[in-house]
């Protein structure tokens, strides 16, 4: 059985599914991706049990109407990519066989069962709405670095989809700092639903996002989400888990308010950060009536000391706060301007910021130094 198709139309949906495949599966299946070809359409899936990813691309040409095989994911995206631009690729598929010819490469690689692929199954949604790429993409960008890594407090370890008549707020947290995020629907009256994407399905999710203002579907069930774009279905398993009650931890009363420009921050607390601990990033910023001073140091005595002019008429107080946290914020900012909402020198630090697309706000929790 032979099919073609253009190597820039192959290498698309390899792409777009390839982030999923793991390099160490348990099962040997799972290192490879799932051909399916109906009439003139190939449909590329890769799974690794949690996340799966389904994208289509039309065939030049096909023998056969219905047909179904695997192939090795990883060695299968390198041999394309290395292919020239322009060409036009076969894939003569037999027993346990493939041939790729492309020009005058050819390539055997071994297939196995379609049968023994894992497939989710999709025929259920418990909510469902329409949004754009370009909200979704926002929402995640402006908050998903805040999301923990390998925290042994699992439901951390991802990003909370939280839905309430209409809207929706992503919110992520690491247990020292919290970003979240909302944006309204179109579509009103939408039961409250909370979900948690885990932390490889946010990263897989945001790369298949664009900026561009198409709709996509996104579907909820009792165990997973689905995202389904015009030529792509991205599905993932949820974290069963209960995510800490994030309403509590953003501040209400804070009134002390630093103005300042953000790139000049930025670049402050950039250098900074060069001479802070390595383990735990502390600075001090010392606030008093229009100067904010930051101090550095670590283990090895190394010192940073520098001011800057700032808006700001508030108390004067000294904090600390982990380095990389706010330069994390202000990265995340489109803005020329930045506002620092502080209450006292043992209160969290509020970062408010207004996109076309979201509201944010960032919560970043004191050190003690």
């Amino acid at each position: 059985m032979k099919i073609t198709l253009t190597r820039e139309n192959l290498l698309s949906v390899l792409q777009t599914v390839g982030g999923v495949v793991e390099k160490r599966q348990t099962m040997p299946i799972l290192g490879n991706v799932l051909f399916q070809v109906s009439e003139n359409t190939l449909t590329v899936t890769a799974s690794d049990l949690e996340i799966e990813t389904r994208a289509k691309t039309e065939l030049e040409s096909s023998e056969a109407s219905q047909f179904a095989t695997t192939l090795p994911a990883i060695k299968l995206i390198n041999i394309v990519r290395s292919l020239p631009n322009g060409l036009t690729i076969t894939l003569d598929f037999d027993e346990s066989r493939c041939t790729l010819l492309a020009g005058r490469s050819r390539f055997k690689l071994s297939t196995l069962p379609a049968d023994d692929f894992p497939i989710m199954d999709l025929t259920q949604s418990d909510l469902s709405f329409a949004l754009s790429q370009h909200q979704l993409k926002q929402l995640i960008l402006h908050s998903g670095f805040a999301m923990a890594s390998q925290d042994v407090r699992f439901y951390l370890n991802g990003m909370l989809f939280d839905i309430n008549n209409s809207t929706l707020r992503v919110v992520a947290t690491d247990g020292h700092r919290l970003s979240t995020c909302s944006t309204q629907l179109a579509m009103e009256g939408l039961p409250s639903t909370q979900a948690i994407l885990p932390r490889k399905g946010v990263l897989e999710l945001q790369k298949l996002m664009s900026d561009d203002e198409t709709l996509i579907e996104f579907s909820l069930a009792k165990n997973y989400l689905t995202v389904q774009l015009e030529d792509t279905v991205f599905t993932c398993k949820l974290v069963d888990g209960r995510f800490p009650d994030y309403l509590r931890v953003i501040p209400t009363e804070n009134d002390q308010l630093i103005q300042t420009d953000k790139e000049l921050l930025r670049s402050l607390l950039q250098r900074a950060s060069i001479l802070s601990n390595d383990k735990f990033k502390g600075i001090r910023l010392k606030l008093s009536q229009n100067l904010l001073t930051v101090n550095a140091s670590n283990s090895e005595q190394d010192e940073s000391h520098e001011d800057m002019a700032i808006d700001y008429n508030g108390t004067e107080m000294e904090i600390g706060f982990n380095v990389n946290y706010i330069i994390d914020v202000l990265n995340s900012i489109n803005d020329d301007c930045v506002t620092l909402i502080l209450k006292d020198a043992n209160s969290s630090c509020l970062i408010e910021t207004q996109t076309d697309a979201c509201h944010c706000q960032h919560v970043i929790m004191p050190m003690r130094l």
